[in-house]
């Protein structure tokens, strides 16, 4: 398939572009990503964090390994378990979860603001005791920062593997700096803030994951989660196969993949590299270019790293 052909790929990214945006519609989230004019945001055009975010391939594929790493915390699990719909509704926060880090990433600043406000608010009634009898509460600094780290790490591998975007040395540290800002600001701490720091921060946190029936439950659902267009189970796989490819081995071993599992997942991670060029053109009137625009730069700045500050 040669994607460098737009007739020859016309009917295919018309498909992909009804899929994306039937599993992601649009508007619903209230978020205004046009104004005020010129109002960067917490991040802007200057940084790593708005190349990293603006590519939907890397992101849905880096936010499903993230899911699959957070099934692994016993405290982290329980408040998803107590307090969230995700039998019945996964999509709903899938797709919440995906307008906090949009707006958090490419809103204006007083709008992220009040996202973060809102999500903190939340955080805060979610609270219980694990199945042990372990007391958790969503707004625990620890269990922050280890959402976040989760999310941040498996963001960056999802762009590495997928974006088609050379990474220079330096972009992981660049990134993991940039991006904690909002995880300080929900109230994590001890955030890491280079690479070398995430991979010390999982060495000492691993001792506490363990996969239990929780975390198999939650995962059966998310492997069975109907989406609602045509062909989604078939997308649902490469998805979830192209996410579970960028999992650390430690993560694959205490996930209990199997080599035939891993072969499969290295498969789906080569179809959605293939498909990744036919997102892109699919979705050119995304949020990252609606923000490029509201500070007046062009957003081809999106598929070029910005100069070191």
């Amino acid at each position: 398939m040669d994607a460098s052909r737009p007739g020859f790929a016309a009917p295919l990214t018309a498909a992909l572009r009804r899929w994306v945006l039937g599993v992601f519609p649009r508007g619903q989230s209230g978020i205004d990503y046009d104004t005020p004019a010129g109002d960067p945001g917490l991040f802007g055009p200057d940084t790593v964090t708005w190349r990293i975010h603006a590519d939907f391939p890397g992101m849905l594929a880096g936010g499903l390994c993230a899911l699959l790493l957070q099934t692994l915390h016993p405290r982290a699990l329980a408040g998803v378990w107590d307090h969230s719909e995700f039998r019945t509704d996964l999509i709903g926060r899938l797709r919440r979860t995906t307008a906090f880090v949009a707006g958090t990433t490419y809103a204006g600043t007083a709008q992220a603001h009040r996202l973060i406000a809102r999500v903190s608010a939340i955080h805060h009634q979610v609270r219980g005791t694990t199945a042990d009898g372990a007391p958790y509460a969503a707004d625990d600094p620890a269990l922050l920062t280890w959402v976040h780290a989760t999310e941040a790490y498996a963001f960056l591998q999802g762009f590495r593997a997928y974006a088609g975007l050379p990474t220079p040395d330096g972009i992981d540290d660049r990134y993991y700096d940039e991006s904690r800002r909002v995880a300080e600001a929900l109230g994590a701490r001890k955030v890491p803030t280079s690479g070398a720091a995430m991979v010390e921060y999982f060495a000492q946190v691993r001792p506490a994951l363990r996969l239990d029936a929780r975390s198999r439950e939650v995962l059966a659902v998310l492997r069975g989660i109907r989406l609602p267009v045509p062909g989604g189970a078939l997308l649902r796989g490469v998805f979830i196969g192209a996410g579970a490819a960028l999992l650390p081995r430690w993560a694959e071993a205490l996930l209990e993949i199997t080599p035939l599992q891993r072969l499969h997942n290295r498969v789906c991670a080569c179809v959605l590299r293939g498909l990744a060029p036919l997102l892109r053109m699919a979705l050119p009137d995304g949020i990252a270019p609606r923000a490029c625009r509201r500070v007046a730069v062009s957003p081809d700045i999106l598929r070029h790293w910005p100069e070191e500050g």
